[in-house]
C-alpha cells in the first residue's frame, strides 16, 4: 500500500507536495478542508495521513482523534507554522507520528514518508511471521525438462510481469503453490509479501475472518482489531489454494475485491482499498462446478484471466528421474547419509509407477527410501509405493483438457511407448528381436529406447 491522504487548504502548497510525492511513486489523494478529510478517512484506507495542523472546519487535533477512532493504526504527520509548534508537540503526545515545520523541507518529508512505509511493511511482515517462513519464501526451486513442463514455465514467464489474475489447475501434489510462488518471485511484486491461504483447510466463518480481518467487538472474543491476509499482502500477492471449496457468500465478497480492489473487515464499515495480485488454484474442475451452480460464473471468469494447467507427473515421464535424483541429493544431505544413488531396478520401478499423488508422493517416497536404506545404493525393494508399480491406462497419461488434435497425438505417443516396453520385456531386452517384433529397424528402435 502506498496511498497517502494529503490535507492542505492552500492549493499552491498542496499541488507542490502532491507533485513531489507522486514523483517518488506514491499515490496521493487530496482533501482541502477538515470535513472532506474526515469523510475520506472514514471511507478509505491510507498508509499515511499528511495534514496541515490548522484547517478550516476541523482542527488538527480533532482530526487526529477521528483518524485514531476509525483505525488505531492510522499514521499522521502534521505540518505546522512556527507559532503552532506547541500544539504539534501535543499532537505527538496524542499519537501523531511526527510534525514538520513550514516551509516544508521536501527532502526531509520524503525521508519521513519512506520511514513510515517501511515501519508499516515491517509490521505486516511480523504478523505473517516472515522470519519463520523466510526459507519457504525464497526463490522456488522448480525442476523439469519435459515438454509439458516447459509449456507451463513459458506460460508463467508470460503471466508474471503482468498483474493479471492467474488460475492454476491441476491434480493435488503437482506443485501449484510452488508455481504461484515462482510467478510472484519473478514479478514486480517480489519485494512485497506472498500470502498463501488454503480455502479447504479453514471453516467458512474463520476463512472470512482470515481473509478480511475483523474490527474490535465484531464478535465474542474480538478484543482488538485484526487485519486480514488481503490487507497484510498490500503490494504483493495472495495465493488462494483450493478456491473451489470456497462458499458462495465468500465468493461474492472475493468478486468485489477482484472488481473494485476494496473490502470491509468483519464488523466494519470502513472501505479498505488494496493493491494486490490474486493467484487462485484448484484441483477440481471449476467448469463443472459452474454448471452445477456450486461456483459463481462471474467469479470464474474473473479468476481465469490467465489459466495455466499443470500436468500430473505421469504426463511428465522425463521429469520423474530428474526429480527423484534431486530429492535423493537433498534428503541424503539433510540426513547426513553421504552420496547415495538409485539402482537400475529402483529407476525402473519409479518410471513404471503412475504417481497418483504426483510430486508430493515422489518426494515422500524418496525421503522414506533414504531413511530406510542402510546402503549407498537404493534398490527396488527400498522404493515403497502406495500401489504396485503399474503404468495405468493410456487415458491416465493424457491431458484431456487439451485440444482434440493434441490429445490424439499424445495418445499415439503413449500407445507406442506401451508397445515398445511390452515388446522389449517379452523379447528379453534383445534389440534385434524387439525391432523385428515391432516391425522397425534396430536403429529406429535404439533411437526410441533412448527417448524412453
Amino acid at each position: 500500500m502506498n496511498k497517502i491522504l494529503l490535507i492542505e487548504d492552500k492549493e499552491s502548497l498542496r499541488t507542490m507536495l502532491k507533485r513531489a510525492l507522486e514523483e517518488n511513486r506514491f499515490e496521493v489523494d487530496e482533501a482541502r478542508d477538515g470535513i472532506e478529510a474526515v469523510r475520506k478517512i472514514r471511507t478509505q484506507k491510507y498508509f499515511l495521513i499528511l495534514s496541515d495542523l490548522r484547517l478550516p472546519h476541523v482542527e488538527g487535533l480533532e482530526l487526529l482523534r477521528t483518524a485514531r477512532d476509525v483505525d488505531p493504526d492510522n499514521v499522521m504527520i502534521f505540518m505546522t507554522a512556527y507559532g503552532s509548534i506547541e500544539i504539534a508537540v501535543e499532537a505527538m503526545k496524542n499519537g501523531a507520528y511526527d510534525f514538520l515545520v513550514k516551509p516544508v523541507d521536501i527532502h526531509y518529508l520524503l525521508i519521513l514518508v519512506k520511514r513510515v512505509q517501511q515501519s508499516q511493511q515491517m509490521r505486516y511482515e511480523n504478523i505473517i511471521l516472515k522470519e519463520e517462513f523466510a526459507k519457504r519464501l525464497g526463490f522456488p526451486r522448480i525442476i523439469g525438462e519435459d515438454r509439458a513442463f516447459r509449456e507451463v514455465t513459458l506460460a508463467i514467464q508470460k503471466a508474471a510481469p503482468t498483474d493479471a489474475t492467474v488460475l492454476l489447475t491441476g491434480e493435488s501434489g503437482t506443485g501449484k503453490e510452488l508455481f504461484a510462488r515462482a510467478i510472484h518471485q519473478i514479478s514486480d511484486r517480489r519485494d512485497a509479501p506472498f500470502v498463501a491461504v488454503n480455502c479447504a483447510a479453514i471453516p467458512e466463518m474463520l476463512l472470512e475472518n482470515e481473509l478480511f480481518g475483523h474490527e474490535k467487538g465484531a464478535f465474542t472474543g474480538a478484543t482488538h482489531r485484526k487485519p486480514g491476509k488481503l490487507e497484510m499482502a498490500a503490494g504483493g500477492t495472495v495465493f488462494l489454494d483450493e478456491i473451489g471449496e470456497m462458499t458462495q457468500p465468500l465468493q461474492a465478497k472475493l468478486l468485489r475485491v477482484l472488481q473494485e480492489r476494496t473490502f470491509e473487515r468483519v464488523g466494519g464499515t470502513t472501505l479498505i482499498q488494496v493493491d494486490i495480485r490474486i493467484i487462485a488454484a484448484s484441483n477440481r474442475n471449476l467448469d463443472q462446478l459452474v454448471v452445477a451452480r456450486e461456483f459463481r460464473e462471474d467469479l470464474y471468469f474473473r479468476l481465469s484471466v490467465f489459466p495455466i494447467h499443470i500436468p500430473p507427473l505421469r504426463q511428465r515421464k522425463k521429469d520423474i528421474l530428474l526429480l527423484a535424483e534431486y530429492f535423493l541429493q537433498v534428503f541424503s544431505s539433510d540426513l547426513k547419509r553421504g552420496k547415495m544413488k538409485l539402482a537400475d531396478s529402483a529407476v525402473q520401478k519409479l518410471l513404471q509407477y503412475s504417481w497418483p499423488g504426483n510430486i508430493r508422493e515422489l518426494q515422500n517416497c524418496i525421503e522414506r527410501a533414504v531413511i530406510l536404506c542402510d546402503r549407498k545404493v537404493i534398490e527396488e525393494q527400498d522404493v515403497l509405493t502406495s500401489s504396485p508399480a503399474i503404468s495405468g491406462s493410456i487415458a491416465d497419461y493424457l491431458n484431456l483438457q487439451a485440444p482434440l488434435p493434441d490429445i490424439r497425438r499424445q495418445a499415439a505417443e503413449e500407445a507406442e511407448k506401451c508397445a515398445i516396453r511390452k515388446a522389449w520385456n517379452d523379447n528379453g531386452e534383445d534389440i534385434e528381436k524387439t525391432a523385428q517384433a515391432l516391425g522397425i529397424t534396430s536403429k529406429t528402435l535404439a533411437s526410441k529406447l533412448k527417448d524412453l
